[in-house]
């Protein structure tokens, strides 16, 4: 058992564009994909991801510190750093559930496979530490590995739903077929944005407003282009953030190279994903009869559309003020200000990219996300304790981070488990599970209307 869990810590300490070419190199020689284009599919994803943390490395490198000397501009008062996932997932991977984690994930994964209660598999091991993390926050407060285990297989399976739910929004609108994203703020939040979208449908004059790059480039020509778009919203942070003339013309054509490159590495990834993708779904098929099945992967793919940079962009000053405004909040949005992206990446596919939707479900998103996050405080402070992270400097120092620990899947869990602030608790609650089993149902719906219309094409 020892030598199991080193080897899968060996794994994980590859990182995810090493990880994953691996993983899925693999996967497609036991989907019967020839050696030689089984590797260089493999590489080909390592190659995109790569890309991809270039990329996000351009946007946190530079846009983060301009969000953080924007954020110390205007919120001066709050007290509590985000520390993002990248301060996150370290922590998380350093705790006594993570590597256990893996495993169980994996399990639930299979299980829900030979179930038939999901069509998801997921192969971006990496992003487990989604998981991990609630166990992690469910350990410390209750004490109790076994409970920490729990938590990992309570939201793994929601995950894996999420992925199911959501697949015919990827392939639809983001147009990548047989791909879905189980996990991460992506996934989690995505069934916020579902009884949005339906409201908002039903109310006349307001569902006819549609805002996206598209029109806006249809309307202003060469200055409606992602590419000038995302370099005007460059500009205009730095310019909130106290830049000079030459600082925010930087961010401003650094933002717009993002807006460039992200879509090209995702397209790497694609053209990688596309052999594993139809030998998986061919071979699977088979072996449960019939059905689609999607390939789990993380939501940076999501990056690639350039509605959803343009969104994340907009978040960045948007999230700070509703940080301000929120009453009792204290903490300063800073570590995942660069890549908000994630946060609302599902909600700008369920919306089909109509940026004023997004804007509604995105503030609703983001609200709830930083409230939670303050109550997580203390656990965030208690899992950096535990792993001796440097991020404590002395017995005053308290962190938190939006990503996860602004999760109503680790927040409900860890208070129906351990402390319990009931009032937080019931509302929460009642609005999480409001918006997952409505997100369920229009999914139920979708899917009947859809064997309907196939059954009556035969």
């Amino acid at each position: 058992m020892e030598h199991f869990l080193k080897a899968i810590q060996f794994i994980v300490d590859l990182g995810p564009a090493v990880m994953l070419p691996v993983v899925m190199t693999v996967l497609a020689l036991c989907f019967r994909v020839n050696f030689g284009r089984a590797l260089r599919s493999g590489m080909m994803i390592g190659v995109g991801f790569v890309g991809i943390g270039l990329v996000i490395g351009l946007l946190t490198n530079n846009l983060g510190p301009a969000a953080h000397d924007m954020s110390q501009r205007v919120g001066m008062s709050l007290s509590v750093v985000d520390i993002g996932w990248p301060g996150a997932s370290p922590l998380t991977w350093a705790s006594r559930v993570a590597v256990l984690a893996i495993p169980v994930a994996i399990l639930v994964n299979l299980l829900m496979l030979f179930t038939r209660t999901t069509r998801v598999v997921n192969v971006d091991i990496w992003n487990i530490w989604h998981f991990a993390f609630t166990g992690a926050l469910v350990n410390l407060a209750t004490g109790s590995l076994a409970w920490g285990i729990f938590g990992v297989v309570v939201h793994s399976a929601l995950a894996y739903k999420f992925g199911d739910w959501f697949a015919p929004v990827i392939e639809e609108y983001y147009e990548l077929d047989g791909i879905a994203v189980p996990h991460g703020t992506s996934a989690y939040m995505g069934p916020v944005a579902v009884p949005v979208d339906w409201a908002i449908d039903r109310i006349p004059g307001i569902r006819d407003i549609n805002i996206n790059s598209t029109l806006i480039e249809e309307k202003f020509g060469s200055f409606g282009e992602p590419m000038v778009l995302g370099g005007i919203l460059g500009c205009l942070i730095g310019f909130l953030a106290g830049y000079d003339v030459k600082g925010l013309l930087t961010l401003g054509i650094q933002m717009a190279a993002v807006m460039v490159l992200m879509p090209k590495v995702v397209k790497c990834i694609m053209e990688g994903l596309l052999p594993i993708s139809e030998a998986a779904k061919t071979s699977l098929q088979k072996k449960f009869h019939g059905g689609s099945f999607y390939i789990g992967l993380d939501p940076a793919i999501l990056l690639g559309d350039s509605q959803v940079v343009s969104a994340g962009l907009i978040f960045v000053p948007l999230t700070i003020v509703i940080a301000i405004l929120m009453p009792g909040n204290e903490i300063l949005p800073f570590g995942d200000l660069a890549t908000i992206g994630f946060f609302i990446a599902m909600a700008v596919g369920i919306h089909k990219g109509n940026l004023f939707r997004t804007l509604i479900s995105g503030s609703i998103i983001m609200i709830i996300t930083i409230w939670i996050a303050n109550q997580t405080i203390a656990l965030n402070t208690m899992l950096a304790k535990s792993v001796g992270s440097s991020l404590i400097v002395d017995e005053a120092t308290r962190i938190a981070s939006l990503d996860q620990g602004g999760s109503p899947i680790t927040y409900l869990l860890t208070q129906i488990l351990g402390v319990m602030n009931v009032n937080g608790f019931l509302v929460i609650g009642v609005i999480y599970a409001f918006c997952i089993v409505f997100t369920a149902l229009i999914y139920r719906s979708r899917m009947a209307r859809k064997k309907a219309a196939q059954a009556a094409a035969k």
